[in-house]
């Protein structure tokens, strides 16, 4: 082998490595999104309108993490409280001014560009959450964790009148890593858990009528199969379908023949499971657990809290995504609204998932040229 090519790899990484792109996670998310955009042309009835769509918007997200990367974390630790009050009057914004769409408030039109303020707050909250904690001292006490409570109530009671209870749930989350990876006690976790299933009843009553619905038929999908079991059951048949080695890509019957719903966005899980069978999925599983595995590394190596909280809190909502729309694909857990990561069809939530990801490689990136 000549000596040009074996210096081409060690030169693509310098490359990189001065763009501040970390290359192994970088690696692990390209590989999800080409993916996705396989899934997608079958889930979409073989559409290349909406697979180029998709392309286009994870190349605007590759281009942001790509612009996100080069800033040092302590901007973002800076900045943090700043965009989060910006994130909450767009809430308040789509509240008053919001676009309605099936039965929703969830979008802002700006004219060029209609997006979801909600989802913006996904990423900013925990970095709030983080900010906060950066120069408290751990594990926090009582008045810290009652006041971190409040920076992540504020966006979660503004996104749940839109309604959006899967958004809601994922802010909840980013913001609840961050407070659990500041060291959160014990009995502090206990003692949410007991108001948590005190205040159940009253947020049982609160819910929407359909959200009530989704609840009760993840109790019992059987009891509205062609109603509100519909989605679920459909569902089920696909993912059992498609045994060990799956029908083949393009062979799925359930979203071929229309009896799937809604197959490329929420339930495009489904569709990948009955055409790739277990062994797909378990694929998709190793690719997801190497990107969360390498941002939780990029947490331990951080060098300080804000940078430690903020990865790791930023790298299992990554997995929250995924484990919660797994979980309600399979019945496993009630439907709601989070789309699988880079996967299912999505315009907002893909340029933020990746956007987060040049977060972290921020984090890395500048931490190794601290430490020459």
């Amino acid at each position: 082998m000549s000596s040009t090519a074996q210096e081409r790899p060690a030169t693509l990484s310098a490359r990189l490595s001065a763009w501040h792109i970390d290359v192994q996670l970088l690696a692990g998310l390209l590989c999800c999104a080409l993916l996705g955009l396989f899934v997608l042309y079958s889930a979409s009835g073989q559409s290349s309108q909406i697979v180029i769509a998709q392309a286009v918007r994870v190349g605007i997200g590759l281009a942001g993490m790509i612009v996100l990367a080069q800033i040092p974390p302590h901007w973002y630790r800076v900045a943090s409280p700043w965009v989060y009050l910006i994130g909450v009057l767009l809430l308040v914004a789509v509240l008053v001014l919001g676009d309605a769409a099936m039965g929703a408030k969830r979008w802002l039109d700006l004219g060029v560009v209609r997006f979801q303020p909600s989802e913006i707050c996904k990423l900013v909250v925990p970095l709030t959450v983080a900010a906060f904690f950066h120069q408290r001292p751990l594990p926090p006490r009582i008045g810290d964790v009652v006041l971190a409570g409040v920076i992540m109530a504020v966006p979660v009671a503004l996104v749940v009148q839109q309604p959006d209870l899967g958004t809601a749930l994922l802010i909840i989350a980013g913001g609840g890593f961050a407070l659990f990876f500041a060291g959160l006690r014990w009995r502090i976790i206990l003692l949410l858990i007991v108001l948590a299933a005190a205040a159940a009843p009253l947020i049982w009553f609160n819910l929407h009528d359909y959200q009530q619905q989704r609840v009760l038929t993840f109790l019992n999908p059987a009891r509205d199969p062609l109603g509100a079991g519909y989605h679920i059951t459909q569902s089920k048949i696909a993912i059992g379908s498609g045994g060990l080695f799956g029908k083949g890509w393009l062979n799925g019957s359930q979203a071929h023949l229309n009896f799937l719903p809604e197959s490329d966005t929420d339930f495009v899980f489904a569709v990948y499971a009955e055409e790739t069978g277990l062994f797909g999925v378990l694929g998709l599983m190793a690719i997801y657990g190497f990107v969360v595995g390498r941002g939780l590394f990029i947490a331990i190596k951080s060098q300080d809290t804000f940078q430690r909280l903020t990865a790791a809190s930023l790298s299992l909502t990554f997995f929250f995504y995924a484990f919660v729309n797994m979980g309600m694909v399979a019945g496993l857990l009630p439907v709601v609204g989070v789309p699988l990561p880079l996967i299912s069809f999505g315009g907002t939530s893909m340029v933020m998932l990746l956007a987060s990801f040049g977060i972290l490689m921020s984090i890395h990136t500048h931490r190794k040229l601290l430490a020459t």
